[in-house]
Formats: structure tokens, C-alpha cells, sequence
């Protein structure tokens, strides 16, 4: 019989669900531990371990990580932390001899990317990113016909993101606000889709430079637009009662236990309003990226858009292939739709979904649209697919290995190009130079 491997959970928010639900699916796994600053973000945890039929995990503070590592036994290690404090986790897991899958972005500055890549190249004990993007099926299938080269050779890519009011709202109101915790929209949203490219093009960023600003959440701007309301949080305010960029925490059960119910012991507010005066980040970033094959990406990311989705474009030697995703055609007033955390952050389906589009138009031919399998929940399907490549098949009496013939698990080095464009290019947000990525970390053997 296979050895039961035992992992812990650090980071009980609402990200980590995926994986404390995950892992309780598949019969190799017990979710043994769990790590966090709240006892009530790690009580909700439990609780989803005791609906799913499992043994309550032990609960650790932060400040005894590594003791926890050794007393329980731990095997396998999730971060799910706020962003900036990934290194602090990963670094000691890789050095006990865990296996250790960390949530995007790996972390949030080059200091602590150089800190997490040495320790690996020191033990030799790779680490895992979970770029869940990589499993999408519309997203595989535009990796696959890139490398059947049905548009010949790759020499320009461009990449628009658009974030709705609801969920580009959203990064303003919570901790990503603050660019120390966060590393900004470039480091926690856009490593994602740096992550797609260099997989997509199968070549590693080599120069980025870039313009952000924040133009429309914010104090200044709120005022110059007209939304500004006097609040600094929803919960109990009147002035957020109209306003449609305020977020009802208290409406939605699972938000309520793992945020409101835990502000006592986390201190943590999770419905800020996004057009005060404490926010660090940018909503508006515009990027030009060069890689070692020789192709360029111009690149763009909006955070408050009234529709959400993205277009990708590849101009090649042989033609061009458009990818458009339609997440949501249009956001309705939050009084008017079910307050659906998953919905903000693509566990399901969003209001009004529209959908994917893979067109192909060579030289010399009329174009033609290929087939373009996925949905919108668990981000297009890539959430399970995911799980099943790291952990294996949910299903007990399905002992098959899951393939990975598109290259999608993802480690340290490929976490660390993501993310270092993303911060190369908030370098450039404040000196207006372009930035060379190999200044900025070292990849030793």
C-alpha cells in the first residue's frame, strides 16, 4: 500500500481552499497541518477537512513553521501566503526536504526570488510554482499549435488584459493594495500572463521597459472622477450603501468566516474602500518586453474595465493566431448578482460569461478558427487539471500518471522569468530606463 504523504497548509485564506479541498479528494494525502496567523481563518479550514470526511489538521502560528515541519511529519508543504512572505516558508521547506508547491507570484522582489533559487540550487530540492494558467485547455491548445509552428516562426506578441470594476476592484479594497505586501498588479496578476508567454514562446525575457500609474482607484483619482465616497471601510458604513465599488463581506457566508469573523485575531480588513488615500499600486500598466529568440511582446494590463477578459495576438513568419477570452461581457451592479467570492476570482463562472476564441490566419488564406475546449470556472478548468498533475487523480481507482506533454508544471526558474519581469518593469515605473533581466537575479547550478 502507498505511504499516506502528509502536508501542511500555510496561508488558510480563500485561495488555500483549493487545496485543502484538493488534497482531502485524493487517498495518498492528509492535510495534516495547517499554518496561520488567524485560528479562525484555520478553523474554517478544518471544517472544510471535516465535510470532506477527514481528520482535523493541528494548528501552528507562523513563528513555529519549522518546528511543525518536524514534529508532524510534514512531506508536503502549500504556501498560500500573502505574497511577500512566501521566501520565509519555502526557503526553510526546500531546506528540510519538502516537497513544496507555492502559490503565484513565488514572491515579490529579486532579493527574495535569489534567496528561494539558492536554496534550491544548494539543496538540489526543486520547487513547484502553481501556475494554474499553464492547464487551461484553451491555453494548452494555443501552446500546441505554436509548436507545430502553424504560424512558422514567432517574431511579436501582443498581450492586452482587461480586469473588470468587480474583479480589478477588488485588488484596491484588500492587501495587494499596498505594493510591499503585493509586489503590485505587475508581480501578483501580470506573472501569470508573463508565465503564459515565455511557455507560449518556449524563450526567457531578456530586457523589459514599461510605464504604470495609478488613474482611476485611488484618493486623487476618485475625487477627479466623481466616485469618491468617505468611508474607509464597508462594513457599517452608510456612504458605501450606494457605492457600487463597495464590497458586502458580510453577505457572503464563506467570505464572513474566513475575513470578518477572523478581523479579531487577524486584524486583517478586507473591505477597504478603493478610492481612499493608502494604495500603492498602479491600475493602468503598459509593458514592452524583449526575449532571447529575438520576439518582442507589447504588453497591457487595465484594472477597470466594464468587461473582463484578454486578447493575445502572435505575428508570425507564416501568419498571425488570435486568442480571445471573454470571462464577463459586463458587470452588473453588485445589488443586482449573487455576492459570489469565486466569481471575483475565477473559481466560477462570472456574471454575463461570454466566450473563447482561437482564429488562425495564415498567409495567403482565408483565417480559420480552431476548436476551443474550456469554461470559465476553476480558471477555465486549469484548477483541477492542475491538481491532478501535482498530486494525482482524485479518483482512487484511477491509478494512471497525468501526463505533461506541454511542459505545464512549472519551477523555480520558470516562477522566478515570470516574476522578474514584472518587477523589472516596476523599476521602470520609477526611473523611466529599461531594465536587463540579467542584472537583477542569478540562476547558478
Amino acid at each position: 500500500m502507498t505511504d499516506i504523504r502528509r502536508a501542511a497548509i500555510v496561508g488558510t485564506g480563500s485561495r488555500a481552499q483549493l487545496f485543502t479541498r484538493g488534497l482531502a479528494r485524493r487517498a495518498r494525502y492528509t492535510v495534516a497541518a495547517l499554518c496561520d496567523p488567524s485560528p479562525t481563518r484555520m478553523a474554517y479550514h478544518n471544517r472544510l477537512l471535516a465535510q470532506a470526511g477527514q481528520s482535523a489538521a493541528s494548528l501552528w502560528s507562523p513563528g513555529n513553521f519549522t518546528e511543525m515541519l518536524a514534529g508532524e511529519g510534514i512531506s508536503d508543504v502549500v504556501v498560500s501566503t500573502v505574497d511577500a512572505l512566501h521566501d520565509h516558508y519555502i526557503v526553510p521547506a526546500i531546506e528540510a526536504g519538502c516537497r513544496v508547491v507555492t502559490e503565484k507570484p513565488m514572491t515579490v522582489d529579486a532579493a527574495k526570488c535569489q534567496s528561494i533559487l539558492d536554496a534550491t540550487s544548494r539543496t538540489g530540492n526543486p520547487l513547484t510554482v502553481a501556475f494554474n494558467y499553464r492547464y487551461n485547455p484553451v491555453h494548452e491548445r494555443v501552446w500546441r499549435l505554436l509548436h507545430e509552428r502553424v504560424i512558422g516562426e514567432i517574431l511579436s506578441v501582443h498581450f492586452e488584459w482587461l480586469l473588470d470594476v468587480r474583479h480589478g476592484a477588488d485588488y484596491f479594497r484588500r492587501w495587494h493594495r499596498d505594493k510591499a505586501n503585493s509586489g503590485g498588479l505587475m508581480v501578483h496578476k501580470a506573472s501569470h500572463h508573463f508565465d503564459l508567454v515565455n511557455w507560449w514562446l518556449g524563450s526567457e525575457p531578456q530586457e523589459v521597459f514599461g510605464y504604470g500609474r495609478l488613474g482611476f482607484y485611488g484618493a486623487d483619482a476618485g475625487l477627479r472622477h466623481g466616485l469618491r465616497r468617505d468611508y474607509q471601510r464597508a462594513l457599517n458604513s452608510p456612504q458605501a450603501i450606494q457605492d457600487s465599488f463597495a464590497l458586502d463581506i458580510s453577505a457572503h457566508p464563506g467570505m464572513r468566516e474566513l475575513y470578518l469573523d477572523a478581523e479579531a485575531d487577524s486584524g486583517y480588513i478586507r473591505d477597504r474602500n478603493v478610492f481612499d488615500g493608502e494604495i500603492s499600486i498602479e491600475d493602468d500598466m503598459a509593458v514592452l518586453v524583449r526575449y532571447a529568440s529575438g520576439a518582442s511582446m507589447t504588453y497591457h494590463l487595465t484594472a477597470y474595465s466594464p468587461w473582463e477578459g484578454y486578447r493575445v495576438m502572435f505575428n508570425g513568419s507564416a501568419g498571425r493566431l488570435e486568442l480571445e477570452v471573454v470571462e464577463s461581457q459586463w458587470q452588473p451592479p453588485p445589488d443586482q448578482v449573487e455576492p459570489t467570492a469565486g466569481a471575483i476570482h475565477g473559481e466560477v463562472a462570472m456574471a454575463n460569461a461570454g466566450g473563447a476564441t482561437i482564429r488562425v490566419r495564415k498567409l495567403w488564406e482565408p483565417p480559420a478558427d480552431m476548436f476551443a475546449a474550456g469554461g470559465h470556472g476553476g480558471h477555465g478548468g486549469g484548477d483541477e487539471r492542475m491538481l491532478t498533475a501535482l498530486y494525482g487523480p482524485a479518483d482512487p481507482g484511477d491509478e494512471s500518471e497525468p501526463g505533461d506533454a506541454a511542459r505545464q508544471s512549472a519551477n523555480q526558474r520558470d516562477g522566478a522569468l515570470a516574476l522578474i519581469v514584472g518587477v523589472a518593469a516596476n523599476q521602470c515605473f520609477v526611473t523611466g530606463q529599461p531594465v536587463r533581466i540579467a542584472g537583477l537575479v542569478a540562476f547558478r547550478p
